[in-house]
């Protein structure tokens, strides 16, 4: 009888999507200016076998205010980068993330009397 040494993490039958640290640094950068404003205050990350998930909130125990959608099977149509809105209506989607966040950058913007 042959004894095999348990593998320490078991290769799954499925791979995930997950963000890129390019394109969490684009998302980060924007999420530190929107706390820094008292807009924002925590952040959920969700990496599924066909989407990555970046979700803002407000407050911790509410649903979350927007979700930054990375899905790759889109890559070739409408773009792999989208932001959802609370009511699950996409306000922006494209293939550079720099210019689908601008859709959000908007928020920050705001007349000084």
């Amino acid at each position: 009888m042959t004894v095999h040494p348990p593998t320490p993490f078991p290769k799954s039958s499925q791979d995930c999507v997950a963000f890129h640290r390019t394109e969490l640094s684009v998302i980060l950068s924007l999420y530190g200016r929107m706390v820094a404003a008292g807009e924002w205050r925590d952040y959920g990350i969700s990496s599924l076998s066909d989407v990555a998930i970046f979700s803002v909130f407000r407050r911790t125990a509410e649903n979350p205010l927007y979700r930054i959608e990375k899905r790759p099977a889109l890559r070739t149509r409408q773009g792999q980068y989208s932001v959802v809105g609370m009511d699950g209506q996409i306000l922006k989607r494209g293939h550079d993330l720099k210019t689908v966040l601008r859709v959000l950058e908007r928020k920050l913007i705001r007349a000084v009397e």
